[in-house]
């Protein structure tokens, strides 16, 4: 018969094994936790939190920047035609006239009399070769005394005439109408061929000069659209182009080109500087991007995508440029999803948290230039 030992184990002693015996399964359960969270943040890549942008298609226009000054339609300066002293002035500084209408009188009193003097010779000159032609009729007189007292009338005639067109040109009339400048000469002052009187600019409609390079002159037509700025106000003005230069200047390899644009306002003056912006194609379902949204390489540019949650690079050709937006010819496609932040930390792949959903406003400057690439 087999003998079994039994060892007596204190009861205080007992209590403590058996709370470290639960010590060691919870430690031992707190380190599976621990472990299994750890395997889960290696499997999950970290995502990377960025602003992206809704690709939708706009209205792009293709330009090209200079600058120009605005000139009257017509400009006339006013001068008299003959010498004589101003016994009449008959407009206001700066103020409208119509086409015909009297600005000033030279006196002409003495060509007057003159007028008055040949017309009384005329009358005897006349009733002389109505004589002479009757007795030519009946061979009284030689065809040689008849054609003398002709010769006399016709040559007084001319006098006549002369002296009736003098009478004319004392009388400075408006060319055409539009807006008389500052007076230069008075009521009472002697006046000849060289004095101006004053100018007169017709600016309804009104010209804008500017200069294109050359490498643009084959794309610029008649009817070409041109929107222009002046300083001083914040509106923007249409026109067209009327003419073109038929030389290129060899010092500045530019062409003069002139539009004409709507001022019945009369809010454009002549000799205002100009901003210009001339239209040479438009593109209606263009694809634009902000610049910042482009990535350059050395094999080209890209930008990146968000696709399935993921960050996809794409490789894109571009067309317009400016300074806050370009054109998207190849690579990209309307509802494509384009990272604008970030780009300096995205790697093909990773995981992407949208931050905030961009629109950002894709209107061009007219300050800023279109660069075609």
């Amino acid at each position: 018969m087999k003998k079994h030992h039994f060892i007596m184990i204190p009861k205080f002693f007992s209590a403590w094994a058996i709370a470290f015996v639960f010590l060691l399964l919870a430690c031992s359960e707190k380190s599976d936790k621990q472990a299994a969270a750890l395997n889960a943040t290696r499997q999950a890549p970290p995502s990377l939190s960025v602003d992206v942008m809704i690709i939708e298609t706009d209205q792009v226009d293709d330009k090209i920047y200079s600058t120009g000054t605005l000139l009257p339609n017509e400009e006339v300066e006013l001068r008299p035609e003959i010498s004589g002293r101003v016994v009449g002035i008959y407009f206001e500084e700066g103020t409208l006239v119509k086409k015909g209408q009297l600005l000033a009188k030279i006196d002409d009193s003495e060509l007057k009399a003159q007028l008055k003097k040949l017309t009384v010779q005329e009358k005897l000159v006349k009733s002389e070769e109505d004589r002479q032609n009757q007795l030519l009729k009946i061979n009284a007189i030689s065809q040689e005394e008849y054609d003398i007292a002709l010769n006399q009338l016709n040559t007084l005639e001319a006098e006549i005439e002369l002296i009736a067109t003098q009478i004319e040109k004392t009388s400075l009339i408006t060319p055409f109408s539009g807006t008389i400048g500052l007076r230069y000469s008075s009521q009472g002052s002697y006046v000849t061929p060289s004095s101006l009187i004053a100018t007169i600019q017709q600016t309804d409609p009104i010209k804008v000069e500017f200069t294109v390079p050359e490498k643009y002159v084959g794309e610029i037509k008649e009817g070409t659209e041109v929107n222009f700025g002046v300083v001083g106000t914040n509106n923007l003005y249409s026109a067209k182009v009327y003419a073109i230069d038929s030389k290129i200047d060899i010092n500045t390899r530019t062409v003069k080109v002139r539009a004409r644009s709507d001022n019945r306002e009369r809010t454009l003056k002549p000799g205002a500087f100009a901003k210009v912006e001339v239209i040479l194609k438009t593109y209606e379902d263009a694809i634009l991007v902000p610049t910042e949204a482009i990535v350059t390489e050395l094999e080209g540019q890209k930008v990146f995508i968000s696709k399935g949650g993921k960050a996809k690079s794409q490789k894109i050709k571009t067309g317009i440029r400016t300074e806050r937006v370009v054109q998207i010819l190849e690579g990209l496609r309307p509802k494509d999803t384009v990272l604008l932040t970030g780009l300096l930390s995205v790697e093909e792949g990773v995981q992407l948290e949208i931050k905030e959903l961009k629109t950002p406003k894709l209107e061009v400057d007219i300050t800023q230039p279109n660069i075609s690439l």
